[in-house]
């Protein structure tokens, strides 16, 4: 014990002689880090072997020695390491100029909050719309967004858009002549008297420009004739040369009435037998004119039917936007995509109904 004393006392004697060249300043440093220390160790007696340090005590730590010079401050008594705290240092540094600094953002700019409320507001006002419907409404707005933007808008609003409907693969007759194709059918539909209507259209595969031929309860060759005979009269005023008239095999569709398109030089083209997807446009077509009209109007008699189809008509040649058309509609070109800031950022869009709501036409307002 005695020996211990004397190594004691000698090696503080050095300790206490490389102290004197040491500033206050510095003696005042290393004393309020040790009683750091010392309060560190007490406040985790007995939990462990390991000493731990938290966020603020490495803050304080790193502040206070830094100052010191770096033989300084090897030589003073750390728990840990001098480059342990040199390190803690840099990390305080670099967090307090993070928070000073402003992130740069990546990415594309933010969508407008206008756009934003105009595509909640057509999905809202149209449930059974998808984005790529609601796409199409804003291009025939002018109103330029991906198809993916209104994905995204959708989503963090938390509305499902409506699922993808598959495309269908088209013969390599269909994509070379169909410039020269029309298509034809008859849709049934239930008046609420009980009646059944007949409905014959036709649709132009190049422009999908939809032609309602009429309607009636009593589908006879002489009435069918008769819509071919005008179908003809009307495609020689409008300038359209069609070169086949693609059907399926109803029993509807007469003898003559193939020989009537055949002096006009249209060649009738008969589907197979239960395949719709020979006749996949004017199915397509079919499809629209149930979802959106006879499926959510009820039809009083054949007079309102003729009525309601002469506006679905107007409506789908006119305004209705189709991705095969790059949302142009079959007689309405595309608008120029609107570029004025100023204008984009003031979006004034007007809503006209026909058929008492039915159907929503959007434009902007004057």
């Amino acid at each position: 014990m005695l020996l211990r004393l004397a190594y004691l006392a000698v090696t503080n004697a050095f300790a206490a002689l490389r102290l004197l060249p040491v500033s206050d300043r510095d003696k005042d440093v290393e004393i309020l880090a040790l009683r750091h220390q010392i309060t560190v160790l007490e406040r985790q007696l007995g939990a462990g072997t390991r000493v731990r340090f938290a966020p603020e005590d490495r803050a304080f730590l790193a502040a206070l020695l830094t100052s010191l010079p770096r033989e300084v401050l090897r030589r003073v008594r750390l728990i840990v390491r001098p480059d342990t705290v040199l390190r803690w240092h840099r990390d305080l540094i670099r967090r307090r100029h993070a928070r000073i600094s402003k992130p740069r953002r990546s990415g594309r700019p933010p969508t407008v909050r206008s756009i934003r409320a105009l595509v909640l507001r057509l999905v809202r006002e149209n449930p059974s719309w998808g984005y790529r419907r609601v796409h199409g409404e804003l291009a025939v707005l002018g109103i330029t967004v991906a198809p993916s933007t209104v994905w995204e808008i959708l989503k963090q609003e938390g509305v499902d858009p409506a699922p993808e409907r598959a495309s269908v693969t088209w013969a390599d007759f269909l994509r070379s002549q169909a410039d020269a194709l029309l298509a034809c059918d008859f849709i049934e539909t239930v008046t609420l008297t009980g009646q059944r209507q007949y409905i014959l259209a036709v649709i132009e595969h190049a422009s999908r420009r939809v032609r309602v031929l009429g309607t009636t309860a009593h589908p006879t060759a002489v009435w069918v004739v008769q819509a071919m005979k005008n179908l003809v009269m009307d495609l020689e005023e409008a300038g359209c040369r069609a070169g086949y008239l693609i059907r399926d095999r109803d029993g509807k569709f007469p003898a003559l009435m193939d020989e009537i398109l055949a002096e006009a030089g249209i060649r009738t083209v008969l589907t197979g037998v239960r395949v719709p997807r020979m006749n996949a446009v004017m199915e397509r077509w079919v499809q629209s004119c149930r979802r959106e009209l006879l499926d959510r109007c009820l039809v009083w008699n054949e007079r309102h039917l003729r009525h309601a189809l002469r506006e679905y008509e107007h409506f789908y040649n006119r305004h209705r936007a189709h991705q095969a058309l790059e949302q142009a509609a079959p007689l309405r070109a595309v608008p120029d995509p609107i570029t004025d800031p100023t204008r984009i950022a003031e979006l004034s869009v007007h809503r006209r109904d026909r058929l008492g709501g039915v159907l929503h036409e959007y434009s902007h307002a004057a």
